[in-house]
């Protein structure tokens, strides 16, 4: 792996359950926050320069005990792992969907204004546009396509400045962009998918972005990852640096 910062989600895994090398990985240094329930949600971190420092949460203890959202800071960089809530299964679950999602704009909006440079790097669980699914028709009532919630995305990559760096560098992709496909029926094969994976930059960092792919060479997840190449360095001594 050549990437130097690494964003998980939805890792499932409690901290007794990290075995050595999940620890120490070669060439990484690895930051765990998981979820408080076993087997549940939870992010993490690997970097090739040890972060300067570690934020677990976002002062939103409803999100914090599921381990959403994990903050990294070199420099005057910050990687942030996020994992949105997914609200398919209930209007209970849909609900606290929306409550993270109120908090996390208020969240945001203060990274933003923090004169840092910031990506945001996760599963966001919501596809913006309708070049963002395959079946975008069929989708329109279903959790991950309301009206609010691609309201709620615009307002982070319209309203505000934050820019969807993959949309950015890639602005008519469609079949292409899927970083998610369901485990029923025969979605992968068929390439019925979903845009749920999104790196989210402040402008100036958005605009050092060259390259972004997702990497489908094998299937090993129902995501794939999503991989964007920035020029020159926000680490020192590293130089290019990958996500």
């Amino acid at each position: 792996m050549k990437a130097d910062v690494v964003c998980l989600q939805e890792i499932r895994i409690q901290d007794h359950q990290l075995t050595p090398i999940m620890r120490n990985p070669p060439g990484f240094h690895a930051h765990w926050f998981p979820a408080e329930r076993p087997g549940y949600a939870g992010t993490a971190i690997l970097s090739r320069r040890e972060p300067d420092r570690i934020r677990e949460g976002m002062g939103f203890e409803e999100a914090d005990c599921e381990g959403r959202v994990l903050s990294a800071d070199f420099g005057r960089f910050t990687a942030i792992s996020l994992y949105l809530p997914s609200g398919s299964s209930s209007e209970k679950a849909q609900a606290k969907k929306y409550r993270f999602m109120d908090e996390l704009y208020i969240w945001l909006e203060k990274r933003r204004k923090s004169r840092r440079n910031v990506l945001v790097c996760g599963d966001w669980n919501i596809a913006h546009a309708e070049q963002d699914l395959r079946n975008w028709k069929s989708n329109q009532k279903n959790s991950g396509f309301l009206p609010k919630e691609r309201k709620w995305m615009s307002s982070i990559f319209v309203k505000s400045s934050w820019k969807d760096v993959y949309r950015e560098l890639c602005p008519d992709s469609t079949h292409e962009c899927y970083t998610w496909w369901s485990n029923r029926g025969r979605a992968w094969e068929n390439n019925v998918g979903w845009r749920l994976d999104y790196i989210a930059a402040t402008p100036g960092l958005a605009k050092r972005a060259q390259k972004a792919q997702i990497w489908k060479e094998s299937r090993f997840s129902d995501h794939a990852p999503l991989i964007v190449d920035f020029d020159g360095s926000l680490m020192p001594a590293q130089r290019p640096f990958g996500l």
